[in-house]
């Protein structure tokens, strides 16, 4: 529109005008071109040279929370400190068990040779096949007229000697010659009652061992225990 005024000027005027008016065109353009860039740019923050545009403002993205990692200090001491493979170790004590037990059965023969060597060793054995008529409570051992042992079964033993299980009841020293032995034996006996046998065997014990069985049967006919004691020539 300024120009449009000022090529009318021109029109009206002389030589002289028609340079004026082109100054002023050119003013008016500079002054034009100023006021447009002014609106165009950015305002300058304080403190910024005048005339600098201000550099655009980005948000910066939150930095993100990455997991604590352990030092390799740490990681080291972590693998140091596993435990150790014990398999070996297991292996090698269940060695040592064994040769224990071995060792201690071998020590139980030779200790048994030593206290009661063969010449003048005596063993008694207890065996049973009973069915209602007796039930094993206890059998008390004499040998010549001196009580050698007084032993009380426990229902285990018992139903083991009922399968067939030999007990060795007893294990000493006599010296050659003749002997008396006596077993009484006390359980239940018929219609449940306290039932008190006892059963008597005279030997010879010679060069050796000696081996004797107390036996527990039924006599079917009496319905009635037998008790007897069997001597092993």
């Amino acid at each position: 529109m300024l120009y449009a005024v000022l090529r009318r000027l021109s029109k009206l005027q002389g030589a002289g005008s028609r340079l004026v008016s082109v100054g002023l065109l050119l003013t008016c353009a500079w002054v034009a071109s100023s006021a447009v860039m002014a609106q165009a740019a950015p305002p300058t923050p304080k403190g910024g040279p005048k005339g600098a545009p201000a550099a655009p403002q980005t948000a910066q993205p939150a930095a993100r929370a990455e997991p604590a990692r352990p030092a390799p200090g740490a990681e080291a001491g972590t693998e140091a400190a596993a435990p150790p493979d014990t398999r070996g170790l297991d292996q090698e004590v269940q060695g040592l068990k064994k040769d224990v037990v071995d060792l201690n059965r071998e020590l139980f023969v030779l200790e048994e040779e030593l206290l009661f060597p063969a010449n003048t060793q005596v063993a008694v054995f207890v065996s049973m096949d009973v069915g209602d008529f007796f039930a094993l409570d206890s059998i008390t051992l004499k040998i010549d007229q001196k009580e050698v042992i007084n032993y009380l079964y426990t229902p285990r033993e018992v139903e083991a000697l009922l399968k067939g299980g030999v007990h060795r009841l007893y294990l000493g020293n006599l010296k050659v010659g003749k002997h008396e032995l006596v077993a009484f034996f006390s359980g239940k006996g018929p219609n449940d009652r306290d039932y008190k046998r006892g059963a008597t065997l005279k030997f010879e014990k010679g060069i050796g061992a000696k081996y004797l069985e107390l036996k527990i049967n039924d006599r079917q006919r009496r319905l009635q225990p037998e008790f007897e004691i069997k001597d092993w020539e």
